[in-house]
């Protein structure tokens, strides 16, 4: 008997277990009919702000305008260079250019798949040289759930004067040193799009600081750039604002997150028990937790991932590619950088292969998923 499909992400069986709360908080809205930064979007900042233990959450429509405002705020334009990892989501390199800056693609770790501090200097020495660029910001990825070296970033940083941005699109949830991210960067940015390990039912974001002044700044920009009234325009901005809705389907599933975060390491824990040995399962960075937003293992080559796609679609168990160019190579990018080689990235997008990973993925269907990859690699 063909067994049912496994689901790469399972919103439906979220939604049931906090049912509840979530029809309490969506009936408030369409009650207040706030409909845009309404009371929720506050209370919201406020939950995440003491999680994080940051002194500031300013909330915002994506992980990508989060961004592009932390951007904004510091300046960064033409001439600008921004320092960022080639293996990553298009949209931490789409911003530096959208601001006419220029980015900078750094080379990652081949086990961890974080960037790489060796590289990144090499890459700021070799901008200096050039003399075409001046060096203005760090962003730092933190990929797949797992945080960058965010002590060797921020020593690099310092030693050059650079902004630092904590791209945390995929890693809400996740510590360093026993540290919540969201306070490693002078700013983080995270997004809450639905497959996040935080998610909500559309597009939403959050920027985290400590400055009282880069958080003002941001809730101006967020907000076409008005000063102490909606009609005073002190700079130009965007129209950056969260949904109350999103922030009530947000506020609801805090309540479950901290278990939620805890299944995705048992279940990245029998990942790697199960797998290890058979394929290159992701090295763990040091002294870390994960958000585990993504579980990538390593296939020997493309063709090699190209058959465990078949097998395991055959078998009813989805699988995905995190990502299959890196940003150095993509059309829209490639006219902009300088000609570096980055093999590890380049190598990684050949040998990459994303698992299921959420909260509501059974033991029986992550021992189906180790007994089909392992059965089709022999």
């Amino acid at each position: 008997m063909t067994q049912p499909a496994v689901p790469f992400l399972d919103l439906k069986a979220q939604q049931k277990r906090i049912a509840p709360e979530l029809r309490r908080r969506l009936e408030a809205v369409l009650a207040h009919c706030q409909f845009v930064l309404g009371p929720e979007v506050a209370e919201l900042e406020e939950k995440l702000a003491a999680f994080c233990n940051a002194r500031h959450c300013v909330a915002v429509s994506s992980g990508t305008d989060a961004l592009q405002i932390a951007l904004m705020g510091e300046s960064i334009g033409r001439g600008d260079a921004v320092f960022l990892p080639a293996f990553t989501y298009t949209a931490t390199a789409e911003v530096p250019l959208v601001l006419g800056a220029t980015p900078v693609f750094v080379d990652v770790d081949p086990r961890s798949f974080q960037i790489d501090p060796a590289h990144l200097e090499r890459r700021i020495t070799e901008v200096k040289a050039a003399g075409r660029l001046r060096p203005r910001a760090l962003i730092g990825v933190d990929l797949f759930g797992q945080p960058a070296d965010w002590p060797a970033l921020n020593a690099i940083a310092a030693r050059e004067a650079l902004f630092t941005l904590d791209d945390a699109a995929q890693s809400f949830g996740a510590t360093l040193r026993n540290r919540q991210l969201g306070t490693w960067a002078n700013t983080t940015a995270t997004s809450f799009f639905p497959s996040k390990p935080l998610g909500a039912y559309g597009d939403g974001g959050a920027l985290f600081t400590d400055s009282d002044d880069r958080a003002a700044l941001y809730r101006s920009l967020r907000t076409h750039g008005e000063g102490t009234t909606r009609y005073e325009v002190l700079r130009t901005g965007m129209n950056g604002r969260l949904d109350s809705l999103q922030a009530a389907v947000l506020l609801a599933k805090l309540t479950v997150f901290g278990d939620e975060i805890a299944a995705r390491e048992r279940i990245a824990r029998a990942y790697d028990e199960r797998l290890s040995g058979a394929v290159e399962i992701p090295a763990r960075v040091p002294d870390s937790t994960s958000a585990w937003a993504i579980y990538s293992v390593l296939l020997r080559d493309s063709a090699a991932r190209g058959r465990m796609q078949s097998v395991l679609r055959e078998a009813g168990i989805p699988a995905a590619i995190y990502y299959p160019r890196p940003l150095h190579q993509q059309p829209a990018y490639r006219d902009h950088h300088d000609g570096a080689r980055l093999p590890v990235s380049e190598a990684l997008a050949e040998r990459i292969l994303a698992l299921p990973i959420h909260p509501d993925l059974s033991e029986e269907a992550v021992v189906r998923i180790c007994d089909t990859v392992i059965s089709a690699l022999r």
